[in-house]
């Protein structure tokens, strides 16, 4: 938790981090969002998620890379908090998976680790651009200096994510209707288990709400907010 508030303090991230609404939601014409592909996978999608996380977190300008800074394969393992002897390994293997789809290249370097690239969000290989210059998913950077990045689950970041943009900005319960439930990629199970997780943790608040009206089709329908606040203090472990 101290290596990972640390690294947040040198790259002098403050406020928000952003990502595109791209990176969390589906195209129009359909696909797996890219949020919902990094987490495919049983605990692969844990790692290469956290990883990605934390790369788009450092790399704050154009060209939005680490090659003066690129942490080794061990420090990421310890930034991540994952098992000395087994974490430099998965942190290489996703780090590969990570280039292949092609949200990132890898500069190789002699004696040093490789320059890493952030490359479009879509995974087109294409240039990345500042998300800030349109309307983005902003998450708090207690994410990283309150230690939450290393407690929660794959499922449980990504369904964080996925209300952060779902909510657009606004602090009051909403609830999401089916069509943008099935553009954000995440399956009901992977939904419902995410769910409890953040509710467990105080960091999301399920209600219900009446839909509809004496003349129409009435049913109670979920609504969701997030205690924002919550991210302020570390997890209770």
């Amino acid at each position: 938790m101290e290596a990972l508030s640390a690294a947040a303090t040198k790259a002098q991230r403050r406020g928000k981090v952003a990502f595109p609404p791209s990176f969390v939601r589906a195209a129009d014409d359909g696909g797996t969002p890219p949020l919902a592909r990094m987490i495919q996978g049983g605990r692969g999608g844990k790692v290469r998620l956290k990883l990605y996380l934390c790369i788009t977190m450092l790399a704050t300008r154009a060209p939005y890379d680490l090659r003066q800074s690129s942490p080794t394969p061990q420090s990421w393992s310890r930034l991540l908090g994952l098992p000395p002897d087994t974490g430099p390994r998965q942190v290489s293997s996703n780090l590969r998976w990570l280039k292949e789809q092609q949200f990132v290249s890898l500069e190789p370097r002699i004696g040093q680790p490789p320059a890493i690239t952030l490359l479009n969000v879509t995974g087109d290989g294409s240039t990345y651009t500042d998300p800030r210059k349109a309307r983005y998913v902003g998450v708090p950077i207690e994410l990283w200096t309150q230690g939450w990045l290393l407690d929660l689950t794959a499922t449980g970041l990504a369904l964080l994510l996925v209300l952060l943009d779902a909510l657009g900005g606004k602090d009051e319960p909403r609830y999401v209707t089916n069509y943008a439930r099935r553009s954000y990629g995440l399956s009901p199970d992977t939904w419902t288990r995410a769910r409890k997780e953040l509710e467990g943790h105080g960091l999301l608040t399920v209600g219900r709400t009446p839909q509809g009206s004496d003349y129409d089709y009435y049913r109670l329908r979920n609504t969701y907010w997030i205690n924002k606040s919550r991210l302020n203090s570390p997890p209770e472990r």
